[in-house]
C-alpha cells in the first residue's frame, strides 16, 4: 500500500451523515426504537438550521446538511421502523417463557462453529454451530404465532454443520430470549437434525464446493498452516486450531484471519494490475474486477466487514469505470450509510465497528504520519511500512479493548512482521481455491507456495503471544472502549506538546530499560530449584517433574487442549521429556499430547491398564505412532527411575474388564498413581481417582505419606477424608479451570485438607504453581497469572 505524497485533503461531506444514522440506530438498539426516532429527527432539525442559515455559504457545506438531512429523516423513519418491529415482535415474547417451537426459516449465514475443550469423554472441538435465520413460519406450543424476524439456531455441528446460506428448513427447538442488542427476536436451542430442507442457490452451492476444495488442498500441509491457510484466504478457520486462534489474539493479529478490506483489496487489485499491464482499459479493467469483488463476496459469505468492505470497493469501481477520481473517505462514509440503513443490526456489531475505524485511521492518520517520517528522511517504504500498523493499532485499540477486555502491546511490531507475506499468502490462496478443483496439481503447488508465508505469521504470533506483558487487562464493554479512548486521544493531544513528549520517550526508555532486564534476562519464572509444576491447563491437569538435568523433565497428563501445556513448558525451559505419562484417557488429560512433542525430544508415551474411551485410545496410539514413539503400559509395583527422580507405581489396583461403555467414575478410578521422590520430597500423582480407587489404595498401600498431593479428580466431593489423612500433605496442589461449571474445587475437600494443615494451592487463582526445595521442606512459588474462562 502506498500514499501520495500530497493526499492529506479528504472529502468529509458524507461524514456527518454516517456518524448520524449510524448512532441513531445504535442509541435504538441499546435504548430502545424511539431513541433512534429522537436521535434521527433533532439530525434533520440540526441540518436544516444548517442549510437555512448556510444559503450564502460553500457548497462544501450545503451538501454535508443536505446529506445529514436526508440521512437523519431515513434513521428516524425506516431504520427506526426495523428496530421497532424487531423489539415488538411477537416470537420475542414467547422466547421470555422458553417455550418450545417449530419454525420454518431461511438460512442467512453459514454456521459458525462453536469450539468446546475437552473433558472427560467429550472429545475438544466443535460440538455445535450458531447460525442466523430469518422466520417464514413460527408455530409456538402448537399455536401460529406471527413473526418476520431474525433468530439465532444454536444446534449440533454434525447435522448443521453443512447447510449454506439460502436454503428453508423446518426447526424444532426450544426458544430461548436474545442476549445482544440486535435485530434478533429469539434462540432456538435446536437437538436434532433439519426437516425439510430446501435446495441452496446454484451460486451458494459453488462457493461451498470451492472451500471445501481449498481445505482438502491443505491437507497436504503440516496441521497449523493448513488451518490457518483458509482462515487468511477466505476467512474460514473451521479447521484453525484454538492455541494458533489464541496466538492470533494475543499478539494482535486476529484481523488476518477476518475477512475484510485488506482481502479485497489484494483480490481485485492483482485483477487491475493484470488488465492493466494487458493494456486494457479502466472501463473494462473496472468491469473485470467487479466480477472479482462479486465471487470474492459471495465467496467468503455475508460478514460484516465484508459487506463495509464490498460497499466501499463496489463506489471506487463505480468511479474507475465512469472515469471519476474517487476518495476513500467518502465511500467509506457512502458504506456505513447503506449497511446500516439495509441492516441496522450492523451498529451494535464489533467486527464491522473495527473495520471502519481501521479503514479510517488508514485513510486518515496513515499518510500524514507516512508523509511526516519520510520527510525526517525515513525511507518511503519503512515509513509506510510503520504508519499503517501504528494508526490500525491507535483507531482499533478502544474496538479491541471494548470486545475482548484486553489491550494487546505488541500488535504494531507483529503488523509490520506480518506484512510482507499476507498479500502473497491470499492471492496465493485465492489462486488455489479457483484452479483445485479444474487442475488439482497446480492448486497444490500453489498451497504449497503459500506454506511458508503461513509458517511465518505462525512464528510471528507466537512469539508475540509469549513476549514478557504482550497483553494488559482492560474493562470490557462500552465503557471499556470508551475509556481506552479517551486514553489513547488524551495521549495523542498530550503528544504534540514537545515537552510531554520528551517526558514520554523518557518514560518509554526508563520503562525498557527496568522492564527488559527484570522479565527477560532476569525473569521471575521459574523458580530456582524447582522440583514439581502444576501447569494451569485449564480445567485439566498437566504436572511436569524436574530430573537432576537442566531441561530434561516427566510430563504426567497433558491438559484438555494444545497449546497450554507447551507454553508451560516452555516457561520451564524442558526441551527433553524421557516419558509422557496419561494417567487416564479422559479428554482434559490427553487433549494436549501433540504440542508437547512440539520442538522436544520425547522418549515415550506411558498409559495405564484402562482402554476407554476408545476414541480417545485410538488418538493416543495414532499419536505415538506419528511420532515414532513407544507406547507402554504401566502397572502396579513398577519403578521408574532418573537422576533426581524416581516414580513407583501404586495404581490403578483394579481396571473393569470391559472396556465399552464404561462411565466415567470407572475411567476416573482407572488412573495411574503415581508416588515420586524428588529433590523437594514424596509427591503423590493421583489422576482422577474417586471414592473406590482411594478405598482399594487404603486397603493396598501400608504407606501413603507424601509432602505434596496432587489433588484427585480438580478437588472433586469425590475425596475420601480417610485418604487424605493418609497422604498427609504439607502441599495441596489443585488444577482447576477458572469459572468452570462442575463446583471445583469443593469447599468440603479443601477444608478437609486445611484442617490436615496442608497448603492448598489453586490454578484457577495462582497460575502455574511450583514447588521448590527449601531446608525447612518443600515450598511454594506461583507464577500469578491464571487463564480465564474455559471456552465452551
Amino acid at each position: 500500500m502506498s500514499f501520495p505524497a500530497t493526499d492529506t485533503r479528504q472529502d468529509l461531506r458524507l461524514v456527518p451523515a454516517a456518524l448520524a444514522c449510524w448512532l441513531a440506530a445504535l442509541a435504538g438498539l441499546l435504548l430502545g426504537w424511539w431513541t433512534a426516532v429522537v436521535a434521527g429527527l433533532a439530525s434533520a432539525v440540526l441540518a436544516g438550521l444548517v442549510l437555512w442559515r448556510a444559503r450564502d455559504r460553500p457548497r462544501v457545506l450545503g451538501a454535508a446538511a443536505a446529506a445529514l438531512l436526508v440521512l437523519g429523516l431515513v434513521a428516524a423513519g425506516p431504520v427506526a421502523w426495523r428496530i421497532r418491529d424487531a423489539q415488538q415482535d411477537s416470537l420475542r415474547a414467547e422466547a421470555a417463557q422458553g417455550l418450545p417451537a417449530v419454525l420454518r426459516v431461511v438460512v442467512a449465514e453459514r454456521p459458525k462453529p462453536v469450539r468446546g475443550a475437552g473433558y472427560a469423554d467429550r472429545q475438544a472441538g466443535a460440538r455445535s454451530v450458531v447460525l442466523a435465520a430469518d422466520v417464514r413460519t413460527a408455530s409456538v406450543d402448537g399455536r401460529p404465532v406471527p413473526s418476520s424476524g431474525r433468530v439465532l439456531l444454536l444446534a449440533p455441528v454434525a447435522h448443521w454443520a453443512a447447510l449454506l446460506p439460502g436454503q428453508e428448513v423446518t426447526v424444532p427447538g426450544l426458544l430461548m430470549p436474545p442476549r445482544g442488542p440486535d435485530l434478533t427476536v429469539a434462540v432456538l436451542s435446536v437437538r436434532g437434525p433439519p426437516g425439510e430442507a430446501g435446495p441452496a442457490p446454484w451460486w451458494q452451492r459453488t462457493a461451498a464446493s470451492l472451500r471445501a476444495g481449498l481445505h482438502d488442498l491443505c491437507q497436504a500441509l503440516p496441521d497449523e498452516p493448513a488451518g490457518l491457510l483458509p482462515g487468511l484466504v477466505l476467512g474460514d478457520t473451521s479447521g484453525l486450531s484454538p492455541r494458533v486462534e489464541q496466538e492470533f489474539v494475543t499478539a494482535g493479529l486476529a484481523h488476518l484471519t477476518a475477512v475484510s478490506g485488506g482481502n479485497l483489496a489484494v483480490a481485485c487489485g492483482a485483477v487491475l494490475l493484470l488488465l492493466r499491464l494487458l493494456r486494457l482499459g479502466p472501463r473494462l479493467s473496472a468491469v473485470a474486477a467487479g466480477a472479482c469483488l462479486a465471487g470474492f463476496l459471495v465467496l467468503v459469505g455475508p460478514e460484516p466487514s465484508v459487506l463495509r468492505a464490498g460497499v466501499m470497493a463496489a463506489v471506487a469501481l463505480l468511479a474507475l469505470a465512469l472515469g471519476r477520481q474517487g476518495s476513500a473517505l467518502p465511500a467509506l462514509a457512502f458504506a456505513v450509510c447503506l449497511l446500516v440503513v439495509v441492516d441496522p443490526a450492523m451498529a451494535t456489531d464489533f467486527g464491522f465497528a473495527l473495520s471502519v475505524c481501521a479503514t479510517a485511521g488508514l485513510v486518515l492518520l496513515a499518510p500524514r504520519w507516512a508523509g511526516g517520517l519520510i520527510r525526517r528522511g525515513v525511507p518511503p517504504g519503512v515509513a509506510e511500512g510503520l504508519a499503517i500498523p501504528l494508526a490500525a493499532f491507535l483507531v482499533t485499540a478502544p474496538v479491541l479493548a471494548g470486545m475482548a477486555g484486553s489491550v494487546s502491546l505488541v500488535s504494531v511490531l507483529t503488523n509490520v512482521l506480518a506484512a510482507p507475506v499476507v498479500a502473497p499468502a491470499t492471492v496465493l490462496g485465492v489462486l488455489a481455491t479457483v484452479t483445485g478443483p479444474w487442475w488439482p496439481g497446480a492448486g497444490e503447488f500453489l498451497v504449497h507456495l503459500a506454506d511458508p508465508e503461513a509458517r511465518w505469521l505462525i512464528t510471528v504470533a507466537r512469539h508475540g503471544a509469549r513476549a514478557p506483558g504482550a497483553v494488559i487487562a482492560w474493562p470490557g464493554g462500552w465503557w471499556g472502549g470508551l475509556l481506552a479512548a479517551a486514553v489513547l486521544a488524551a495521549l495523542v493531544l498530550a503528544a504534540r506538546l514537545r515537552r510531554v513528549r520528551v517526558l514520554m520517550a523518557v518514560l518509554a526508555a526508563g520503562a525498557l530499560l527496568v522492564l527488559v532486564p527484570v522479565r527477560v534476562l532476569a525473569p521471575s519464572w521459574p523458580p530456582r530449584n524447582w522440583a514439581m509444576v502444576e501447569c494451569d491447563v485449564g480445567q485439566g491437569d498437566a504436572v511436569v517433574l524436574a530430573t537432576a538435568e537442566p531441561g530434561r523433565a516427566v510430563v504426567v497428563d497433558t491438559g484438555p487442549e494444545p497449546g497450554p501445556v507447551d507454553e508451560c513448558l516452555h516457561r520451564l525451559a524442558v526441551d527433553r521429556i524421557p516419558l509422557v505419562v496419561l494417567s487416564h484417557l479422559h479428554a482434559d488429560h490427553i487433549g494436549g499430547l501433540a504440542s508437547v512433542f512440539d520442538g522436544r525430544e520425547v522418549g515415550g508415551i506411558a498409559v495405564g491398564p484402562g482402554r476407554a474411551p476408545e476414541w480417545a485410545w485410538r488418538q493416543v496410539a495414532a499419536e505415538a505412532a506419528r511420532q515414532a514413539v513407544p507406547l507402554v503400559e504401566l502397572n502396579p509395583g513398577e519403578r521408574l527411575a532418573w537422576p533426581g527422580l524416581a516414580l513407583d507405581v501404586l495404581g490403578p489396583r483394579y481396571v473393569p474388564a470391559r472396556t465399552a461403555g464404561q462411565d466415567g467414575t470407572a475411567v476416573n478410578n482407572s488412573s495411574v498413581v503415581l508416588r515420586g521422590e524428588t529433590a523437594a520430597g514424596r509427591v503423590m500423582l493421583t489422576g482422577d481417582v474417586e471414592l473406590a480407587a482411594q478405598a482399594d489404595l487404603l486397603a493396598d498401600i501400608g504407606d501413603l505419606k507424601a509432602e505434596v498431593l496432587k489433588v484427585p479428580h480438580h478437588g472433586s466431593r469425590y475425596s475420601l477424608p480417610s485418604f487424605l489423612a493418609a497422604v498427609a500433605p504439607r502441599v495441596a496442589l489443585v488444577s482447576v479451570g477458572a469459572g468452570n461449571t462442575y463446583g471445583h474445587p469443593n469447599k468440603s475437600t479443601v477444608d478437609t485438607l486445611t484442617a490436615l494443615g496442608a497448603l492448598v494451592t489453586r490454578t484457577d487463582v495462582d497460575g502455574d504453581t511450583a514447588v521448590v526445595t527449601d531446608t525447612a521442606g518443600p515450598a511454594v512459588a506461583r507464577r500469578g497469572e491464571p487463564r480465564g474462562p474455559p471456552r465452551r
